[in-house]
């Protein structure tokens, strides 16, 4: 992301960090899960969601030794949580993951453009009932054309933004 075009909370979506976070939000749901089914100890999951941890150089520091980020990051998480890291990514592939993850990412970086989007309509519709007399000169095909006013150009913006939004 450049961030002089990014939204401060959209780039903190993607940073390194936030990203692994939602790492160890899959891992420890699958622990979860894995010991609803009784196909691990509800004891491991409880040391498991008390120490889940990394520390972000840690990781790097191990990527840069054995050239796998997903194996970096589960060999960081499982100092933080010792002998019970064993369960952890237990019957995972990297890919289910790292899909889930990145589905984690996608739904707060979606759900922070429809909060956008939303406040968008609401300065379209008050600016498009200030401005619903105030004539200008319409365009079609880039050259001028009947007059219009801004207002309603403001309007039309606001339907878009509601199709877009829906």
């Amino acid at each position: 992301m450049i961030a002089r075009y990014t939204l401060p909370e959209m780039g903190r979506l993607w940073e390194e960090e936030h990203k692994l976070r939602c790492w160890l939000k899959v891992e420890v749901a699958a622990c979860e899960a894995m010991a609803e089914r009784g196909e691990i100890p509800k004891e491991a999951v409880s040391v498991i969601r008390q120490k889940a941890d990394f520390d972000l150089a840690r990781v790097g520091e191990i990527e840069a030794r054995v050239r796998h980020d997903v194996i970096a990051f589960l060999t960081a998480v499982g100092e933080k949580v010792g002998p019970e890291s064993k369960y952890i990514h237990l019957g995972l592939t990297s890919s289910d993951m790292l899909d889930t993850a990145t589905a984690i990412q996608l739904v707060q970086a979606s759900d922070l453009l429809i909060g956008r989007v939303v406040k968008l309509r609401e300065v379209l519709a008050r600016r498009a009932h200030e401005f619903k007399m105030t004539p200008m000169i319409g365009r079609t095909h880039g050259i001028h054309a009947e007059p219009t006013t801004f207002g309603l150009k403001l309007a039309l913006w606001y339907d878009e933004m509601g199709r877009d939004l829906a």
